[in-house]
């Protein structure tokens, strides 16, 4: 039986589309870091915030297969509140950690904030920090809507005329 986009209520289409979107974006920067697990290793070693060095370890290989795992369980549809509440205590230290090294660029360089770039280690590359700001702003704001969408949204259908 195949999916009908018009048998679908507005609420349940917008939970649809904001669930896939979330949950490919952080899928595809999970998979990113398994894929390349040193590189990944060396740009959170470069954040300064852990000694030990298997505690390092031990995060750069946690993270990047927790990612991978809330993004197909959004994708899914499968725990998706307590998965969007996951992205978001996930999304919202990592923002603060990225814009505090841009904060620590900008008063060591004195560079024009939004002209700071950087492999912030999100699985996307080199990033303008402004626009990974924004980004990871929508991010953060789709776990939320995720978060507040009521249990019952569901599909419906609509009556032949």
């Amino acid at each position: 039986m195949a999916l009908r986009l018009d048998r679908i209520g507005r609420p349940a289409l917008v939970w649809l589309l904001a669930r896939l979107i979330l949950g490919g974006i952080i899928f595809y920067a999970g998979l990113q870091k398994t894929l390349h697990p040193e590189g990944f290793l060396k740009l959170v070693r470069q954040y300064d915030m852990v000694a030990d060095h298997r505690v390092l370890n031990l995060v750069a290989v946690v993270i990047p297969w927790f990612e991978v795992y809330c993004g197909l369980l959004l994708v899914g549809g499968i725990a998706v509140r307590g998965t969007a509440l996951l992205s978001l205590l996930m999304l919202v230290p990592f923002t603060v950690i990225v814009l505090q090294r841009a904060l620590a660029i900008h008063g060591a360089t004195g560079t024009a904030f939004c002209s700071i770039a950087f492999d912030c280690g999100c699985g996307t590359g080199v990033e303008v920090i402004c626009y990974k700001a924004l980004f990871n702003g929508m991010l953060i704001l789709l776990s939320c809507a995720l978060l507040a969408i009521p249990r019952k949204v569901g599909f419906t259908t609509r009556v032949a005329q």
